[in-house]
């Protein structure tokens, strides 16, 4: 497909119409209704039959022309939110921020939003703070506004099942032909209407191996502290679109470059710049296992990727309190209390995945108590596995555990009376500590 926009974009800008846009009729482009979701097209379908605009838009489109699997598929029309709930029987309106409607199919969801106006200034619909950061923005508009607001030129791309037409307002599909990540508007404004955006530059950049263009890669490392006006709540879900789609390492790579991973992680990211020995390598190589599963179709959980991603802050931090006389166990738990309470104020990781990572990190001092029927009682415990898996990577990253990973290798494999030999084996090879010798009653010291 990028073959065939290169040879279109050849051609002379006359394909233009008299509103300086693109429209693209069936023998000119690539895309096919029937590659479409079947609930998108009913509900284009639906909004055009009462005299409204509507079109299949964004990501969407994007994938179909790069020959992608889209995941899911967007909406957008001159429908205001409430005329689409009333033509749409299950369906709600979601959102402050952003109004949008979410109409569902049986699981499926798909989201609608009505065109956006480009006019922002003086409206009590839009709301925005000194920084530049919308608050709320509800002032709707009609196509032409609804495309210059989006973020990326090659997310900008309005397809019409209907008649089989593809509407580009922002020379989307030149980016695309270009490789090219693009943001619409001024840069410096767009970023500082949504930071967000600053991590979509990365994500999007990584996901699909494309250049970012350089007007819109000069302000990031600069624009970088912004991400701090960001919620919580809503930086989580973006880190779970950078590093579980498939393509983490990649977007790691960019963010440390473009020095966002400064503000997703800071505690581990102050360690890499101090030179730690570990600390990148583990974050790299905790990623690329994870981009790996993904790929085979593997169960990835945010508790064990941020498990990784907080690793050598525990363990620093964990290694002072022992040097501070704390019990391992004790250092450890202190240690996991701190970092999570940092990181929770940027990323609001949800509880069930800080239990998770606290179980994780706990059970690597577990792991190499193996004596007795600990290593059986470790086998038993549910988080064993993920514990497991984590030993491993920090064997792959360059820690030096004696073996650890490969004994419990070992003693999954195999069979009772092997395991049981598995054990003494470490037994005899320790010193046995001798007991004191108890005094009779009664005695004194000479």
């Amino acid at each position: 497909m990028l073959k065939r926009l290169s040879k279109f974009f050849n051609r002379s800008s006359s394909q233009k119409n008299d509103d300086n846009y693109l429209v693209l009729n069936a023998h000119e482009h690539s895309l096919n209704p029937k590659k479409i979701c079947k609930h998108a097209c009913e509900i284009v379908r639906v909004l055009q039959n009462n005299n409204f605009e509507a079109y299949v838009v964004g990501g969407c489109v994007r994938d179909l022309l790069l020959d992608l699997n889209p995941k899911d598929f967007d909406i957008a029309t001159s429908a205001t939110p409430q005329q689409v709930k009333r033509l749409f029987r299950r369906s709600r309106i979601i959102g402050r921020r952003f109004q949008i409607v979410h109409v569902q199919f049986g699981r499926e969801l798909i989201e609608v939003t009505t065109f956006r106006s480009n006019n922002t200034h003086k409206n009590e619909k839009v709301q925005q703070s000194a920084s530049g950061l919308l608050t709320r923005d509800n002032m709707f508009g009609s196509l032409h506004d609804d495309a210059s607001r989006r973020d990326l030129s090659i997310n900008a791309l309005y397809y019409d099942t209907e008649k089989n037409t593809l509407h580009d307002f922002c020379d989307g599909l030149e980016d695309l032909a270009k490789r090219k990540i693009r943001i619409i508007g001024h840069p410096a404004t767009r970023y500082s209407e949504d930071p967000v955006r600053l991590l979509r530059v990365a994500r999007f950049a990584a996901k699909l191996g494309f250049h970012v263009d350089s007007k819109s890669l000069k302000p990031i490392a600069k624009m970088a502290d912004s991400l701090k006006q960001v919620s919580a709540p809503r930086m989580f879900d973006e880190t779970l679109k950078l590093f579980m789609g498939g393509y983490g390492l990649a977007v790691f790579q960019l963010l440390f470059e473009y020095r966002l991973f400064a503000q997703l992680v800071p505690q581990t990211n102050r360690l890499i710049e101090q030179g730690h020995p570990t600390a990148k390598n583990m974050v790299a190589q905790a990623l690329s296992n994870t981009d790996l599963r993904i790929r085979s179709n593997k169960r990835v959980t945010p508790a064990f990727i941020y498990a990784a991603l907080l690793w050598p802050a525990v363990q620093k931090i964990a290694s002072e309190y022992e040097s501070q006389s704390h019990p391992a166990a004790s250092a450890m738990n202190k240690a996991a209390n701190e970092v999570i309470s940092n990181q929770i104020t940027i990323t609001a990781i949800p509880r069930r995945f800080t239990m998770a990572m606290r179980e994780i990190w706990s059970m690597q001092l577990t792991l190499v108590k193996r004596g007795g029927n600990r290593a059986q009682r470790s086998m038993e415990n549910p988080r064993f596995r993920a514990a497991y898996d984590f030993i491993l990577l920090r064997e792959q990253t360059g820690e030096s555990l004696n073996g650890l990973g490969d004994w419990w290798t070992q003693y999954q494999d195999a069979n009772e009376d092997e395991r049981q030999s598995m054990v003494q084996k470490l037994n005899s090879g320790r010193p046995r500590k001798r007991r004191p010798r108890r005094r009779p009653q009664g005695s004194t010291n000479a």
